[in-house]
């Protein structure tokens, strides 16, 4: 399965919940997200089709080791590209939105170089 952008913003969310509530279920995704609970049940049967998530007897969601690597890749990204937003004197609300539109498409290297950039600027 390619990694698509819903599929990237379901994890990070099942990640930032089970920091949040410990036990994650379709309807804590649902709520945060803002989705209809059919859309969410389909996205996580998709998930765990494709070893990115497991569902214990009690319907929690729990990520697998392969899915938590995605989410923590993506949550890094949209922490590290807000953060560095806001220091250039965007609004937070706007930069939170604008990273999470960016975090899916910033290469790797652009993404290791604003990295770069924002420990670089810290040192001065």
């Amino acid at each position: 399965m390619v990694m698509n952008e819903s599929a990237e913003n379901y994890l990070e969310t099942i990640l930032i919940l089970s920091h949040r509530l410990g036990n994650v279920r379709s309807v804590d995704i649902a709520n945060e997200m803002n989705f209809k609970k059919p859309s969410v049940s389909v996205a996580m049967k998709n998930l765990r089709e494709n070893g990115y998530i497991t569902v214990d007897t009690d319907s929690h969601i729990h990520l697998t080791e392969t899915g938590l690597e995605i989410a923590e890749k993506i949550y890094e990204r949209h922490t590290t590209l807000s953060n560095w937003l806001v220091m250039l004197g965007v609004d937070p609300k706007v930069a939170a939105e604008d990273a999470c539109k960016i975090e899916h498409d910033v290469s790797a290297e652009s993404f290791a170089a604003i990295k770069r950039h924002i420990a670089n600027t810290g040192k001065r």
